[in-house]
């Protein structure tokens, strides 16, 4: 099944060759994860290119791992950072940063000059638990959709100073996600999806979960001891290829204008664009407020 939010909030399937949203009873899809998929439908059929997509779910938490993929891994260690990047990292996402597909990456120019993508795989959680290990955690795994960990890699440079990193990626609108939620029973090896993340139709990033360091059944159960929610969110770190790597990042880092597609095969492509603040809100960006 894939499940969609769409038109302010309204909860539905999506029968994609169809091109059919049909339309379910629930106010959201983090209260169809809390009643275990037990809704029901409201009657309505709407035709898929009528609706507009929105963010498929907005979690209670939202887990941010990083360090997983091995060929990231070594990109990372290349980089020279003053702490090592360590594969049980995780953090707690700003929730309030999440936009939708087609929506745009605002680019706080006072804030940051560069801006970078990461594509990564997020897995949903379907029910609540806690202090659980990996063969119980294939059963809290309820589906996956698509994630862009869009990072400001210079405030990531000096928020590693201290060995942390969480303002860089919580900024507004750096947390991309969609285009919807594809349920674990549509998908027959998460261990086994190609990934690319293309920028203006160039390729830039480019794997598969099998490339992973830990199986996600490991990561969902080392991180249980937090207390999972029922529509909570595990990302599961990004492939090689970021901009942040390479010889000239500058050439890479994203900027206003650049159309970004976010693709891993079974779940979907999570397309958004950049734009400039003065675009965005009409005004001059604020300048950051530093100590």
């Amino acid at each position: 099944m894939k499940l969609i939010t769409f038109d302010n909030g309204r909860v539905g399937r999506l029968e994609l060759e169809e091109g059919t949203v049909i339309e379910l009873d629930v106010p959201s899809t983090r209260e169809y994860f809390e009643r275990g998929g037990q809704v029901a439908e409201t009657g309505e059929r709407l035709r898929f290119a009528d609706v507009r997509l929105e963010a498929p779910i907005r979690p209670k938490k939202f887990f941010h791992t990083a360090g997983n993929f091995a060929d990231h891994h070594n990109e990372l260690a290349a980089v020279d950072w003053s702490h090592p990047v360590h594969k049980g990292i995780v953090f707690f996402q700003n929730v309030d940063a999440i936009i939708g597909p087609d929506d745009a990456i605002v680019y706080p120019e006072g804030l940051t000059r560069e801006l970078d993508y990461e594509l990564e795989l997020a897995i949903i959680i379907g029910k609540s638990g806690k202090f659980f290990g990996p063969d119980e955690a294939v059963d809290y795994i309820a589906g996956f959709t698509v994630f862009n960990d869009i990072t400001a890699r210079d405030i990531q440079r000096k928020e590693m100073e201290s060995g942390v990193f969480s303002f860089s990626k919580g900024i507004d609108t750096f947390c991309p996600i969609g285009p919807w939620i594809v349920t674990a029973d549509e998908v027959p090896d998460m261990h086994e999806l190609p990934m690319q993340l293309r920028v203006n139709g160039e390729v830039r990033q480019q794997g598969n979960t099998n490339q992973t360091r830990i199986a996600f059944p490991h990561l969902v159960a080392y991180h249980s001891p937090q207390i999972y929610s029922a529509g909570d969110i595990i990302t599961t770190g990004t492939i090689s290829g970021v901009a942040a790597v390479q010889p000239n990042p500058f050439d890479f880092y994203l900027k206003p204008g650049d159309r970004i597609e976010a693709e891993i095969t079974g779940i979907g492509t999570l397309r958004n664009h950049v734009v400039g603040w003065e675009e965005a809100y009409g005004e001059p960006a604020p300048q950051r407020v530093d100590w």
